[in-house]
């Protein structure tokens, strides 16, 4: 079973925009996350340089939020969206990716007592 950590705040604050059945329903699918060994693409896909997004459609609304494995067994979930285009916006990728990059920098400085 993985571990599931948030890094920021920025998930909790995507939590809350989204009504209790759609909050029931991502929890389901990040149970499975740190239940299973390999989900289908439906559920995960692989966006670039070990960044993930973990996928949900509730009704006629997809939504996406962002995750990296750390050290094959945390997840660190960052921040999630409503999408609402064929394509994962650029921007989101972009701001996913500078949320990673500042939870390595955080995670390098604790591990150095700083």
């Amino acid at each position: 079973m993985r571990k599931i950590i948030t890094y920021g705040g920025y998930f909790e604050a995507f939590m809350e925009t989204l009504s209790l059945k759609e909050q029931r329903k991502l929890d389901y699918v990040i149970s499975l996350l740190s239940t299973q060994d390999r989900l289908p693409v439906k559920f995960i896909k692989h966006i670039d340089n070990g960044l993930y997004e973990l996928r949900m459609m509730w009704e006629n609304n997809i939504y996406r939020v962002f995750f990296i494995f750390d050290e094959e067994n945390i997840v660190v979930l960052f921040s999630g969206f409503q999408k609402k285009t064929q394509k994962t916006p650029k921007t989101e990728i972009e701001k996913a990716i500078k949320i990673k990059e500042a939870y390595y920098a955080d995670k390098q400085s604790s591990d150095k007592g700083l």
